[in-house]
């Protein structure tokens, strides 16, 4: 299905840039996001990602993954039937969802991807996307953020005086696509026209290579954990835990210098902010600042009180981004690339002069079309029409509309984008309906956030 996306997505460009006189600007910009999405983002993925891929070696070796996996059992098998449930591809998911709901994206892109190459160990055709990796798809384009902090620093710079309100119906709105999104993957992948084909002949035979699948998981299980090496971790824990603490409470720790918790009081941003709502804001935030600390340190401690080699198994697994980085540069160039003629042809803002009246007679404001039109396509497209639409004259940022723009845009995700970027780094070319269930979720997300901000703001 993806083909036919893309190709559409070109001829569009062309004819509508032609028509409207915009073939230099298309051009223009092809080039220039085809050099951006090498330089700007694929090679600083790849930093990103030898760091976090080292990380999950650590927690692979250390059996935390596992450990992991085996708590969530209950959920993951519904959600992955086809997936071992020891196997450490759930494991991996967990941490990848876990750090999406943290807002945590510099980590949670690479344990992602990470992920997609697990689940690929168990793709029985290597060139299209199991059940399994397109659920997980679904789920990333609709992962749940429990603090949209750019959607809130937004709102905040722009004098909003009450930045936060809009968090309850952003998580309210993201729960009921990532709901619907799973739900159109678990449907559609029992359609005739989206069900799986039996592998074929050199599928087969790939599987059966030994190269052709890593083999990070089939050493002697890691050595059991002595009561002196409980201890060190549990210090470990308690110290992180003061950490949480001197940020949470800093009231509460009168005795610390405050020169070490002053500039960690993020309450203090948002004086306008409800009381009874700064004690939850100020834990979500809390987590969000110690998440990456804590798990830089605790894994490879773990690691090495479960005999584990940190440093040879870190640049291990650090080894597998460089070749990760250059399997998903074209899909990334191919992908990025389409969108940006699409928006240089004009072809973005003549579907919001076309449907912005139609759309404004149930209900739904035609200043927030660009921003859902965009919004599957390009993140930072869509940044930059939130902040001109929150500074805009006659709206503002205390506005409705303002709310609920915050509300789309930290319950969806650049569905585009997440696609181009997982399945490529596993070279799967038949996405299946993949698309089809992102979709899905990203406009039930913003057709719940315009319900919901219309419900609690009005």
């Amino acid at each position: 299905m993806l083909n036919y996306v893309w190709l559409a997505f070109l001829l569009i460009a062309v004819l509508v840039g032609g028509f409207t006189g915009r073939l230099d600007a298309v051009t223009t910009g092809a080039f220039q996001t085809a050099k951006d999405a090498v330089m700007t983002i694929a090679l600083p993925l790849v930093g990103l990602m030898a760091m976090w891929l080292g990380m999950m070696r650590l927690a692979e070796r250390g059996g935390l993954v596992q450990i992991i996996a085996r708590a969530l059992r209950p959920v993951l098998r519904r959600l992955f039937p086809e997936v071992p449930p020891e196997h450490p591809a759930m494991g991996a998911m967990v941490m990848n969802m876990a750090a999406n709901m943290l807002g945590l994206g510099n980590a949670a892109t690479p344990l992602g991807l990470r992920a997609m190459a697990l689940l690929q160990q168990l793709n029985p055709r290597k060139d299209t996307a199991s059940n399994a990796m397109c659920t997980f798809l679904a789920i990333n384009t609709a992962s749940i953020q429990l603090l949209p902090t750019t959607a809130i620093s937004i709102l905040a710079i722009a004098g909003a005086k009450d930045a936060t309100g809009f968090v309850p119906a952003a998580v309210l709105a993201t729960t009921i696509g990532l709901t619907c999104g799973i739900t159109a993957a678990k449907i559609l992948e029992r359609l005739p026209m989206f069900a799986s084909q039996p592998p074929d002949a050199k599928s087969a035979e790939d599987e059966a290579t030994p190269e052709a699948a890593p083999t990070s998981f089939d050493e002697a299980p890691p050595a059991a954990m002595t009561a002196t090496k409980r201890a060190i971790l549990l210090a470990h824990t308690v110290l992180f835990a003061l950490l949480c603490a001197v940020i949470f409470a800093p009231e509460a720790m009168a005795w610390i210098p405050k020169s070490l918790h002053a500039e960690w009081r993020y309450a203090d941003l948002f004086p306008d902010l409800p009381l009874a709502a700064k004690p939850v804001l100020r834990a979500v935030k809390t987590l969000s600042l110690t998440a990456v600390p804590w798990l830089l340190t605790f894994l490879p401690l773990y690691a090495t009180l479960r005999g584990v080699k940190v440093y040879e198994q870190f640049t291990d697994g650090a080894k597998e981004a460089f070749a990760t980085g250059t399997r998903i540069i074209p899909f990334l160039v191919a992908m990025l690339v389409s969108i940006r003629m699409l928006r240089e042809a004009g072809v973005i803002q003549g579907m919001t002069n076309s449907l912005g009246p139609w759309l404004s007679r149930v209900g739904f404001p035609a200043e927030l079309l660009p921003l859902v039109l965009l919004r599957p396509l390009s993140g930072s497209a869509t940044q930059g029409l939130f902040v001109e639409l929150v500074n805009r004259p006659g709206i503002g940022a205390d506005s409705l509309i303002a709310k609920m723009a915050a509300t789309i845009f930290g319950s969806t995700e650049t569905t585009f984008y997440v696609l181009a970027v997982y399945f490529g780094s596993v070279a799967i070319r038949r996405t299946r309906h993949a698309i089809i269930a992102g979709l899905t979720a990203d406009a039930v997300a913003v057709i719940a956030s315009v319900t919901l901000c219309r419900a609690l703001f009005r």
